[in-house]
């Protein structure tokens, strides 16, 4: 069940179309017609057909893929986020797991699932669903637990783009990396992939368990360089060995993206009279660059007439304080700053799977009181910003955004809503 943005009680006009605009581009990207779609191409299997079904949409498409192949499927497993089940699906075994941190139970049921993946045959196949967070939640540790939760939490913190981050996740990985795929062979793997990575590199969308992997080990050290990560020797020496770059017998294809997010928050944008640019569906920056740049937008275009600015992608936040947010919380703070004492304009981003960083939230938004709501609940928004407290500056302002889990996870969406 969908359970939509609650903004505050008597929302205004520019509320209330935030509202239809994030549940527009929220069921728009909903897997289930891009899976059916792509499973119009499943060859004919003679052995067993398995399915496994991996990160924080792997629920919904899994569902969406059984509701078509029912009893075709003999066995198979869900491993998605804590909360991110919606009940039973015929005879797939269900189970929840750590993110963005992998947890025991992410290690338990990723053995599971090798366990139900051994010793197949070249007349089987294995139905691989991969959604945004299956580095988390599918992950056979190379390294000591301690010390693989201590760097993913290193990768989270330094600033690393997810393309960095994953490259350095398969080198500890006995399933990342085109590992997964070798372990299956000789079944074959069809791979249905929802993407959360921009320009949908298929061996990035959660590390790239079933594609053979384009980094190499030379991209890993340097990365490791970069961030000054720390690794044990046992890890320097995973970090230079090679992943598979050939994988035979696997079929992917990405079903979704950030696109379409981003096409249907245009469309709805559109419907409610508002003069629309989508800015890039590529966006890639600080989170709280991209928040002031929103602000800066507002401030050039308000008393100009009916504009909606749209831009799709994924921030990053480099963690310098204690405190509590995630990206898009940040982008709206941030925004909120740049925003302060302008009329009619509205700024919200969110994340499309219903959560932003480690919290309950899907996102923020803001307007020109917002600033002035915070400092009267005793926060100083620049403090919060600096400490990466977005969280609880906007929470007792009313200007966090809850949708619980979506169901799909393609990135983020930031909207800017100027009124006439």
């Amino acid at each position: 069940m969908m359970h939509f943005v609650k903004l505050n009680a008597a929302p205004s006009p520019l509320q209330e179309h935030a509202g239809k605009v994030i549940s527009a581009a929220l069921h728009a990207a909903m897997p289930d017609t891009a899976v059916k779609a792509a499973l119009q191409k499943l060859p004919v299997t003679e052995g067993e057909l398995l399915l496994v079904a991996i990160g924080k949409a792997a629920w919904q498409m899994a569902y969406a893929a059984h509701s078509l192949l029912g009893d075709k499927i003999s066995r198979g497993i869900v491993i998605t986020k804590h909360g991110h089940s919606m009940g039973a699906i015929g005879n797939l075994t269900i189970r929840e797991a750590g993110h963005p941190v992998p947890d025991a139970h992410t290690y338990a049921a990723t053995e599971e699932a090798l366990a139900m993946t051994a010793g197949l045959t070249e007349k089987d196949r294995v139905l691989f669903l991969i959604s945004g967070g299956g580095s988390a939640l599918f992950e056979k540790s190379l390294l000591p637990a301690e010390e693989m939760e201590a760097v993913t939490k290193a990768l989270l913190a330094c600033g690393a783009d997810i393309t960095e981050i994953n490259t350095i996740r398969k080198r500890f990985s006995g399933v990342k990396g085109g590992k997964f795929a070798r372990h299956i062979s000789p079944a074959r793997v069809f791979s249905v992939i929802l993407s959360d990575v921009l320009g949908d590199p298929m061996d990035m969308i959660a590390s790239g368990p079933a594609y053979p992997d384009s980094a190499t080990a030379e991209d890993a050290v340097a990365i490791a360089k970069k961030y000054s990560l720390p690794l044990s020797e046992a890890a320097w020496r995973l970090l230079q060995e090679e992943t598979p770059k050939e994988l035979p017998g696997v079929e992917s294809y990405v079903t979704g993206s950030v696109k379409v997010l981003c096409e249907a928050a245009e469309k709805a944008c559109r419907e409610l009279g508002y003069e629309t640019v989508l800015l890039t569906d590529t966006l890639s920056c600080e989170a709280k660059d991209a928040g002031a740049w929103f602000a800066s937008l507002a401030r050039e275009n308000a008393g100009k007439g009916k504009k909606a600015f749209l831009a799709g992608g994924e921030t990053v936040v480099k963690l310098k304080g204690s405190g509590l947010g995630g990206r898009n919380q940040e982008m709206a703070l941030a925004a909120a700053i740049g925003m302060e004492g302008l009329e009619n304009v509205l700024f919200f981003s969110l994340g499309s799977d219903g959560t932003d960083g480690p919290t309950d939230a899907a996102g923020g938004w803001a307007d020109g009181s917002t600033v002035h709501e915070i400092q009267k609940n005793g926060f100083s928004p620049a403090d919060a910003l600096e400490n990466n407290d977005a969280y609880h500056a906007l929470i007792g302002s009313g200007n966090l955004l809850f949708t619980g889990p979506t169901g799909t996870n393609v990135n983020d969406i930031s909207v800017l809503l100027i009124g006439e």
